[in-house]
């Protein structure tokens, strides 16, 4: 049987086709692009990049030759103003001024030099799957047929995708009920004004650098018309309805009409075809986000399918991308759409616009906001290739001068865990460890998000996945809040409430001498270190798969004595009973559970600064040093993969020999 002519066809040459095209082939695989437009377009529909699509161009290299990128101003939620450089942490946290142009004229020139073949002119008439490739059909202008076999196809052509309607996507949704007019003008002085509401509709107006005026303009009373460029003789008279200005003296550069129709396609994979950017989603271009969401689809998927075809993968990595982005899409169709309500709705949304101002007063209500609309909120995948069931990529170099980051596949790729008081110590370490090793982690924290978000910008700048959850342990309705916050999160990331690992780490010590000990100081160690494990196991019970695990922290004190904290050792031995008990009644599932037991740990306390006391606690270990959290991640990272599978109901001592005597 003879080979594909290609690996990969690439329908479309706009932003999201081209990432895709020059990921693919930086990963090693041969792509053709065929484009219907004989020429780039000359049209700039979106105009911005977000901080997520800046941080994953930064990762490629690929950010110093866009050259400086101007700040795009303050932002907005549905024409509310929302610093978005507020968002998150972020070196790029903001929008920048970047035309779709431009970004086409970049990525372009990227993708030739890797060497990807773009073939323009071709509108694409027939698609065909069979077991091992798909057939493309193309005709050009002068009825020439072009007739190409891949091993995989992706649609990238845009909301009218002829892809998605050859391959039989369904592509539910709803219609424009709302339409907004944009022009390009030049040759006329508009004072500038953002969003601003009249009692007939929102006007819009912005002059960029090089004199050309952009306009949006919204009728409260306007029906949407036929799709399609506007005549200009319509955007005045809307205009003028709208605002009372007369602005038919200018020349127009573009024109364009929108509409607030949302719709999703019911998926983005069928066997070798797959759809992204405006093939899969269609949603109203306002906060620019349209363009940031296909290139983040671009950005998860060409890594991912040039590992595939290097055989660095499996089949099911390539169901991550729709598992991972559809979830991402829905997320950001439904924010467009609040947006357009606040945004284009007529005087009855008032009230509901000034309870958003008010709450955008609030700092954490405009960083989650902020975030959201910048991709940098827990819903972002991690760094190229590794939304989803993280892949590992290390594409191979196809000249000498151009170098790749490698990105690890883990064992616990395509697995979620929950890692309890996560925000420091040892659960931070294992936080890390787990995400490194390709899990999706929730971070838990009782109330310090700030603290639980900084360990999810380490797991993602480390390459990995992570969300924060905040609930305090300990106290009534502890586990039902954290659960509700867990299967709400899980749900939009990866479209299920599965939960894999579960690792009870969080707790707190005595640390007073027994005759102090107060029978509320008791009640709070047992509440937070017994009592908590054992209902978030129980709550957890309908999450776990079969062959999933429990991991529980437990201490060296259950093994040796220490007055000052015998509270604390009597609830870490409930930990073990619960272990040894649960390891029998879960094991007919494949569920293994397990404790580990640290000695002395790093945990970042005071008495860690103090070389003294360093020495004489390292003393206790047959190695002579203290342990550090990560030594104590890594034995969690071992129990949670399947290397564990034959060990439950076990303790590991994991104290560095400390409980090997004298």
């Amino acid at each position: 049987m003879t080979a594909p002519d290609t690996d990969v066809v690439v329908v479309g040459a706009g932003p999201t086709g081209l990432m895709l095209a020059g990921d693919l082939r930086a990963g090693g695989a041969r792509v053709t692009v065929l484009e219907r437009l004989e020429r780039p377009t000359t049209e700039s529909r979106a105009s911005v990049l977000h901080a997520r699509t800046m941080e994953l161009l930064a990762e490629r290299g690929l950010l110093e030759r866009f050259g400086p990128l101007p700040e795009a101003g303050p932002g907005h939620f549905g024409g509310i103003p929302l610093d978005l450089s507020e968002a998150g942490n972020s070196p790029y946290a903001g929008q920048w001024k970047a035309p779709q142009t431009h970004v086409e004229a970049v990525l372009a020139a990227w993708a030739r030099e890797l060497g990807v073949e773009v073939r323009r002119g071709l509108t694409v008439t027939g698609l065909a799957q069979r077991a091992d490739r798909v057939r493309v059909v193309a005709v050009a202008p002068d009825g020439r047929r072009l007739r190409l076999d891949a091993a995989y196809v992706i649609g990238c052509d845009g909301e009218d995708s002829t892809v998605r309607r050859l391959g039989n996507f369904a592509f539910p949704g709803v219609d424009s009920g709302k339409e907004l007019l944009r022009a390009d003008l030049a040759g006329i002085e508009l004072r500038e004004r953002r969003f601003e509401r009249h009692p007939r509709g929102v006007a819009n107006a912005r002059r960029g650098p090089d004199g050309v005026t952009r306009i949006m303009v919204h009728a409260f009373d306007r029906t949407p018309g036929p799709s399609g460029t506007p005549a200009f003789a319509d955007v005045c008279a809307v205009w003028a309805h709208v605002t009372g200005e007369d602005i038919s003296a200018a020349r127009p550069v573009w024109l364009n009409a929108f509409g607030n129709a949302r719709r999703q396609a019911d998926r983005y994979r069928d066997g070798r075809v797959f759809l992204a950017g405006d093939a899969a989603h269609v949603q109203l271009p306002v906060g620019g986000q349209a363009l940031n969401l296909g290139l983040q689809d671009a950005m998860d998927l060409g890594p991912k399918l040039a590992a595939r075809l290097a055989g660095r993968a499996g089949d099911e990595v390539l169901d991550s991308y729709g598992l991972v982005r559809r979830a991402v899409g829905a997320r950001v169709l439904t924010n467009i759409e609040a947006q357009a309500q606040l945004l284009f709705g007529g005087p009855e949304v008032d009230p509901l616009r000034e309870v958003f101002r008010e709450l955008l007063e609030l700092p954490a209500a405009r960083r989650h906001l902020g975030a959201m609309v910048g991709g940098l909120d827990g819903g972002r995948p991690a760094r190229a290739g590794a939304g989803g069931p993280a892949v590992s990529v290390a594409p191979a170099p196809l000249r000498q001068d151009i170098t790749h980051r490698r990105i690890t596949m883990g064992k616990l790729s395509g697995k979620t865990a929950l890692v309890s008081g996560s925000s420091r110590g040892i659960g931070r370490a294992t936080a890390l460890r787990l995400a490194r090793d390709g899990a999706l982690v929730a971070v838990h924290c009782s109330s310090n998000r700030a603290a639980a978000e900084e360990t999810v910008a380490a797991v993602e700048k480390d390459g990995g996945r992570a969300f924060s959850v905040v609930a305090e342990l300990g106290v009534p309705g502890d586990v039902h809040e954290l659960f509700l916050a867990l299967e709400r999160e899980l749900k939009e990331r990866t479209g299920t409430t599965t939960l894999d690992i579960l690792v009870n780490n969080a707790g707190v010590m005595g640390g007073v001498d027994p005759e102090e000990l107060t029978p509320e100081q008791f009640d709070r160690l047992w509440a937070v270190n017994a009592k908590a494990p054992y209902f978030l196991v129980q709550r957890a019970l309908a999450h776990l798969p079969d062959g999933g695990r429990i991991i529980n922290i437990s201490s060296g004190l259950t093994r040796v004595a220490n007055p000052q904290e015998i509270a604390y050792a009597m609830t870490k031995g409930a930990v073990d009973q619960l272990t040894l008990h649960f390891a029998k009644h879960l094991g007919p599932r494949g569920i293994t559970v397990n404790s580990v037991g640290p000695g002395i740990t790093d945990n970042g306390s005071a008495v860690f600064s103090d070389p003294e006391a360093v020495a004489a606690m390292a003393g206790y270990s047959v190695f002579n040093r203290v342990g550090e959290a990560r030594d104590i991640a890594d034995v969690v990272a071992f129990l949670a993969s399947d290397d564990s599978r034959w060990i439950t109901g076990s303790y590991l001592d994991a104290s560095g020999g400390t409980l090997l005597g004298g």
